[in-house]
């Protein structure tokens, strides 16, 4: 195939339902999570959960960056742009992201802080070129397909000698989050979810490759397939899944075989390791203190670092108590499940990060799923 509308044909999309409904064994049932909040969206959006037989549960994890950023990080970007006067810069969902005291980045800029949307890391850096009298602060998040421009942004900033521009990395890893969601004690805690196998993420596959992901087949016996974010490369890469289950595998495929190969992006990886290495722990929200799980600036670029220039000190700061993204990002509990959705909490005003991005899980059934939820009433 070719052109996107292939991949969105409803005659092959109801062929593929049915050629899974006959490869599932019957009395099996099936537990399959989709990592990437793009997948998630992708679902949702075209209907593919109502196509599946009712043995084939898909499960919505934590891929989306917007919805695992924790209050405590937010609030350092608020407190920079309001008590230190710097411009902070950053994408646009996550100005609506819920922090503490009732603000949001959105919110604090009503307050007056300088707070901008960019489209891209490098208008971040145009900005601090054009106006050298300003600070500007880079507040970058992101799995790994947005982590190499903002390393390529802090290599170009030193190249250039700038003095008014630093990033406050946010930037995490999508292995160490399917590794906390298998094992940490925190998801124990909340309670757990079978599950029989995992969609791998798309776009941080091209970055990665799909060997990273073997460590995931091989320990814990969880088949991976990475797809892509159509409706079909999802439908095709739960075939894949069913019939590894069926077979008794465990083994990493790639549906997404147009876009991504076993090593990934090897100059974008080499970038990346220049500028940034391994946090011992970060906060995931919902996910609590995952190891190992985020990326920080080396010494050699600390002059860019914002935490090092304006002395942040991280302080976590607990969820709203009735909010319920922590149970649903590990896919222990459901948008429905919580008390807060569609009344209180909607996209307009978001109690939770699952509310804010459209690839949250809560944002996309609100806006495709909840009027399935609706009971049909016989007249």
């Amino acid at each position: 195939m070719k052109y996107v509308d292939e991949f969105r044909d409803g005659d092959v999309a109801r062929g593929l339902a049915a050629a899974i409904a006959r490869e599932v064994e019957p009395g099996w049932r099936y537990a399959f999570m989709e990592f990437c909040g793009g997948h998630t969206h992708a679902i949702s959006r075209y209907g593919v959960a109502d196509l599946l037989p009712p043995e084939v549960r898909m499960i919505h994890g934590p891929g989306c960056p917007v919805c695992v950023l924790p209050i405590g990080r937010i609030d350092q970007a608020i407190q920079l742009a309001l008590n230190q006067g710097v411009t902070v810069c950053t994408y646009g969902d996550t100005l609506r992201v819920p922090a503490s005291e009732g603000l949001s980045m959105l919110r604090a800029r009503a307050r007056g802080a300088d707070i901008r949307m960019i489209y891209s890391a490098a208008d971040a850096l145009a900005l601090a070129q054009r106006e050298p009298q300003r600070q500007v602060v880079f507040f970058a998040i992101g799995f790994e397909t947005t982590t190499p421009p903002t390393a390529l942004v802090i290599r170009q900033a030193a190249q250039l000698g700038l003095t008014n521009f630093t990033v406050l990395s946010c930037h995490v890893l999508t292995p160490s989050a399917i590794t906390a969601i298998l094992e940490s004690p925190e998801v124990r805690d909340l309670g757990t979810v079978p599950l029989d196998g995992f969609i791998g993420p798309a776009h941080v596959s091209t970055i990665i490759g799909s060997r990273p992901y073997e460590h995931f087949a091989e320990e814990y016996r969880k088949p991976v397939v990475i797809a892509g974010f159509e409706p079909l490369d999802v439908m095709q890469a739960i075939r894949m899944l069913v019939r590894q289950v069926n077979e008794g595998r465990a083994e990493v495929e790639n549906e997404f075989t147009r876009a991504v190969t076993e090593d990934g992006n090897l100059k974008a990886q080499a970038l990346v390791s220049e500028v940034f290495e391994l946090r011992q722990a970060f906060e995931w929200r919902g996910l609590g203190m995952v190891p190992y799980s985020a990326l920080r600036i080396r010494e050699r670029f600390a002059a860019f670092d914002a935490e090092a220039r304006f002395g942040l000190v991280y302080q976590p700061v607990p969820d709203h108590k009735s909010c319920e993204c922590g149970a649903i990002l590990r896919g222990v509990k459901t948008p429905l499940d919580c008390k807060l959705f569609g009344t209180v909490c909607t996209p307009e005003t978001p109690m939770g990060s699952c509310m804010v991005s459209s690839e949250g899980a809560c944002a996309a059934h609100y806006t495709y799923g909840r009027f399935r939820d609706i009971p049909v009433v016989a007249g």
